[in-house]
């Protein structure tokens, strides 16, 4: 489940940074291409909000005694997600007043509003880097750990290939055992047979003689 969660979260980061890209571009586009480039934004924030949401649903089944990690950041993936939507506001904004402001003349205005725009794109990029390199950072952790996992499961495979092994060899130990103790109780039962046959012989031998001697007197 939280492998699940964990590509969510890298799809997020990557959507986001995109958007904060596009964001950052808006004020400075024609109106044809502005339009187009409003219309693209708006859908990837959708798609934004369904990661979030799929995020969310994979959280809610975390077991309570580890789910605290997962929902603070939940958190800051929905305060990123407001101040996303925030910045595209301003940014449609800032697009309106900076046409309104070439109709009236207004260039000291413009340039204020570009160097405050230019401060907000610097920001904007220096978010989404963050959010790259977070990214990146948690598919080194993902792809460490499942290194870790493939290390464990081979030593587990180990050990139980070593207990096969035992246990064959234990195998082969209990079938001679076996073995021989059935060849010794063959010896114990011949030897008994030979003994009452030679008891036999004996007891023959006797009544034979006392019979003889009997005939003779």
């Amino acid at each position: 489940m939280s492998s699940d969660f964990e590509g969510y979260e890298q799809d997020f980061a990557v959507l986001t940074a995109e958007i904060t890209s596009k964001i950052a571009r808006v004020p400075r586009l024609p109106p044809d291409e502005k339009k187009q480039m409003v219309a693209n934004v708006e859908k990837q924030l959708e798609e934004a909000k369904e990661l979030l949401e799929q995020m969310d649903l994979e959280v809610r089944e975390i077991p309570p005694q580890s789910r605290g990690t997962y929902s603070n950041r939940m958190r800051s993936y929905k305060q990123e997600m407001g101040k996303l939507e925030t910045d595209f506001k301003r940014s449609r904004i800032a697009y309106s007043d900076e046409v309104r402001n070439e109709l009236l003349g207004d260039d000291g205005n413009s340039s204020e509003n570009q160097r405050a725009h230019l401060l907000d794109n610097t920001e904007r990029l220096e978010r989404s880097s963050r959010r790259l390199e977070a990214g990146y950072q948690i598919a080194v952790e993902t792809e460490q750990i499942g290194q870790e996992m493939l290390e464990n499961l081979s030593h587990d495979r180990e050990k139980i290939q070593r207990a096969r092994e035992r246990l064959r060899e234990t195998d082969a130990n209990l079938g001679k055992s076996s073995r021989i103790l059935t060849g010794m109780l063959r010896r114990i039962i011949q030897n008994r047979i030979l003994v009452v046959i030679l008891g036999i012989i004996v007891v023959i031998t006797i009544l034979m003689a006392i019979l003889f001697s009997f005939r003779r007197h």
